[in-house]
């Protein structure tokens, strides 16, 4: 029997009402966090760069609309830049704005969008470190910024960074990406105490997931990933594993995550039980590295 995603319509809508904006959103990782928040009640903006996604965009949307009864929208805008992340307020001011109280408040922020780069020291260049950092680190700082006057003012809000397990162990060929995403674990720890009183900021370091980025890597980026499966508890390979997530497992010696663990994770810490956790890189690698 194959493994199947663990949420359902069942699951209690604790978000019901509420919104969320999840950048890179419109496949992969991104795409099953609106799922599970979805399947909690909670509205959706949908945001991905290039216009390539823009039907992957809408048919998530759909998906969302009938299978949970959420509003969701999706909204093509590049991040890295202060226009495009004005063109998601404004698209949020005009979708989800309280007619009663005239008022947009924004409660979930996943920055999940980011760019991946591998390569030795030798081959980084100025240009691929600008283009690196622009979306993975600036885009986070801009797109916060100019939501902060939506969040909540209760403590309730939630922002979420995609940080890596590359920052931690240090991957051989990953001086952009591992750099990057080191430096958007520093700035999450800073914005929770700056937004103390409008959201916890955490972060989350996943290892493999099952995404197009990883099964279009090498295999010598996968195998460099490996080398840490001996002592990795959760990744030794199921019978109800699926059959490519058992074939990639036998042939590195461990599983890949699937994308909905992952957005377990995410959705935990978006969880009201999860106000008093703020400021902390969580574990969401099966325990390659441990949350300290």
């Amino acid at each position: 029997m194959a493994q199947t995603q663990a949420t359902s319509s069942s699951s209690p809508r604790i978000h019901e009402g509420k919104l969320a904006l999840v950048t890179g959103s419109a496949r992969s990782i991104g795409a099953a966090i609106v799922r599970n928040l979805a399947s909690k009640g909670c509205n959706i903006i949908v945001n991905h760069a290039t216009e390539a996604s823009d039907k992957a965009a809408a048919d998530l949307c759909s998906e969302l609309q009938t299978a949970h009864g959420v509003k969701a929208i999706w909204v093509r805008a590049d991040i890295s830049n202060k226009e495009g992340c004005e063109k998601i307020v404004e698209a949020a001011k005009t979708q989800f704005t309280n007619p009663q109280t005239g008022k947009l408040q924004l409660d979930i922020l996943i920055h999940n969008a980011g760019l991946g780069f591998t390569g030795s020291l030798e081959d980084v260049t100025e240009a691929d470190f600008y283009k690196m950092y622009s979306v993975n680190v600036l885009g986070p700082i801009l797109l916060t910024q100019v939501f902060v006057p939506y969040l909540p003012t209760d403590r309730s809000g939630r922002i979420v960074m995609m940080s890596s397990i590359n920052s931690k162990i240090g991957t051989e060929g990953t001086t952009l990406y591992a750099g990057s995403k080191g430096a958007l674990e520093a700035i999450a720890r800073v914005m929770s105490r700056e937004l103390a009183e409008r959201a916890t900021v955490n972060t989350i370091n996943p290892g493999p997931v099952m995404t197009d980025m990883y099964l279009s890597a090498p295999d010598e980026i996968k195998q460099t990933l490996a080398r840490w499966n001996p002592v990795t508890p959760l990744v030794p390979v199921r019978p109800t594993d699926t059959p490519e997530v058992q074939e990639l497992g036998k042939k590195f010696g461990g599983r890949a995550a699937y994308d909905y663990e992952i957005a377990g994770i995410v959705s935990m810490l978006c969880s009201p039980e999860s106000g008093w956790c703020t400021g902390s890189l969580i574990s969401a690698n099966g325990g390659l590295a441990f949350s300290l």
